[in-house]
């Protein structure tokens, strides 16, 4: 697990969510093939904090390309539409931890863990 000061954990989908788990987010545009809406017990569905249709597929979970998709995935995060969509996520994280779901088996390589590390930092 990616523990995360006052965000919460980076975790699988798989993993049934601990009482303390906070409310759960998954930052993806497309739903993660092979796993139930239903089991992911998700909260928010932020498809606006999620990489680019040309980024994901190009990083392509990549260890080599990892710290450009870092780069790429940070810039594009700062842009109008994903800003809004992080300063929702950064309300809940000021409150009470956030479970940032991911479907990817690298957590440490995955767009939540970019995006957990980008919350820990202007939490």
């Amino acid at each position: 697990l990616f523990l995360v000061e006052r965000v919460g954990w980076v975790k699988g989908q798989a993993e049934a969510p601990p009482p303390a788990d906070g409310p759960r987010g998954l930052g993806a545009r497309v739903w993660p093939q092979g796993r139930r809406r239903d089991a992911a017990r998700l909260d928010e569905w932020a498809k606006d904090v999620a990489p680019s249709a040309g980024l994901r597929p190009w990083y392509h979970h990549d260890p080599a390309k990892f710290g450009e998709f870092r780069r790429r995935y940070t810039a594009e995060l700062a842009e109008p539409g994903p800003q809004e969509a992080l300063a929702r996520l950064r309300a809940l994280a000021a409150e009470r931890p956030v479970t940032l779901l991911t479907a990817t088996k690298d957590l440490d390589l995955s767009q939540a863990a970019v995006l957990a590390g980008l919350l820990r930092e202007t939490t």
